[in-house]
């Protein structure tokens, strides 16, 4: 019986009416998080906290460990205000890698700059945070690291934002000029 209706006096709503709740914090008050979520497209703050650790990750293979220390310095506030445990952490906290034998070995390497297979190419930066930070189909990379490069930028002084862009290939530094 699936052609059935059950419940005819439900109104029908039209779906360009409801106002989405996540944009209304996508402005420059909102927090880290919130800022990444609402301009990424993710569902929730856990899909853009896990996405930015990737974002971080494969830009700290595109650095020195001097420029990794200096960034990590200047990202020393709240992700995001809450009570929930799982969310209470520091944005230098998703700047650090949180697997120990990778954070170890990216501190004694040299960055990987320069064009693939030795080194991180535009390409394989936004196949790699595309693979690896597990996007669902609604969410476009370039458009989700766009997000996380501008959130990042705000918590950032403007010789960071510098630094960080001479790092970055050429199509991955121009989305985060864009940014």
């Amino acid at each position: 019986m699936p052609d059935q209706t059950f419940r005819n006096n439900i109104p029908e709503i039209d779906p360009t009416e409801i106002e989405d709740t996540r944009t209304a914090i996508a402005d420059e008050h909102g927090s880290f998080l919130e800022k990444v979520m609402v301009k990424s497209g993710f569902a929730d703050l856990y899909d853009a906290r896990d996405f930015t650790e990737v974002v971080f990750r494969v830009m700290r293979d595109l650095m020195t460990t001097d420029t990794i220390d200096r960034v990590e310095s200047e990202l020393h506030t709240e992700a995001i205000p809450t009570d929930e445990k799982a969310l209470q952490f520091e944005i230098a906290d998703l700047w650090k890698d949180t697997n120990p034998i990778v954070r170890f070995l990216s501190r004694v390497r040299q960055p990987l700059t320069g064009p693939a297979p030795l080194g991180i190419d535009s390409k394989l930066f936004l196949t790699r945070v595309a693979n690896e930070g597990g996007l669902p189909g609604t969410v476009e990379a370039e458009q989700a690291v766009k997000a996380v490069f501008s959130a990042t930028k705000d918590e950032l002084s403007q010789e960071r934002i510098q630094e960080i862009a001479g790092s970055l290939p050429d199509y991955v530094r121009q989305l985060w000029e864009q940014a």
